[in-house]
């Protein structure tokens, strides 16, 4: 899995805590603690799907475009990670004879499309605002 999901999730939990606040990259880069650029390409993907939304120019930045009540985790990890539990690498030979060697990949692929299922369904849990209201607990 990369770290986009974390980012995303952090960025969107951070625009949450300023309701009808903007923020600039710089800020929320600052806060992620991670490259301006870096938060500008998750952002991008998270205002195509309409999680945020953009003002350009000297005063601008990204706000939340909906409720964070209604912005599930699962929503985030589908927008920005899906498909990253699974290891780029590919194991065995489909061409091979040797039947472990020729299907040990499509065994695997179908678990970790399996874990993807299910961990999806677990983050359907959790919202941008329950993720906020607990890290208010720990203050």
């Amino acid at each position: 899995m990369n770290s986009d999901f974390t980012i995303a999730v952090h960025s969107l939990v951070y625009l949450a805590n300023l309701p009808e606040h903007m923020a600039s990259s710089e800020a929320i880069a600052h806060n992620v603690t991670t490259n301006p650029a870096r938060i500008r390409k998750v952002m991008s993907t998270l205002r195509k799907k309409g999680m945020v939304k953009t003002k350009e120019g000297m005063r601008g930045g990204y706000l939340l475009s909906c409720d964070p009540k209604n912005i599930t985790l699962a929503d985030v990890y589908h927008t920005v990670s899906y498909g990253t539990l699974q290891p780029n690498w590919c194991t065995g030979d489909p061409d091979d004879t040797c039947p472990i060697s020729s299907n040990t990949q499509v065994v695997m692929d179908h678990i970790f499309n399996k874990a993807e299922d299910c961990y999806e369904l677990y983050l359907s849990q959790f919202t941008v605002a329950s993720v906020l209201d607990k890290i208010k607990t720990y203050s």
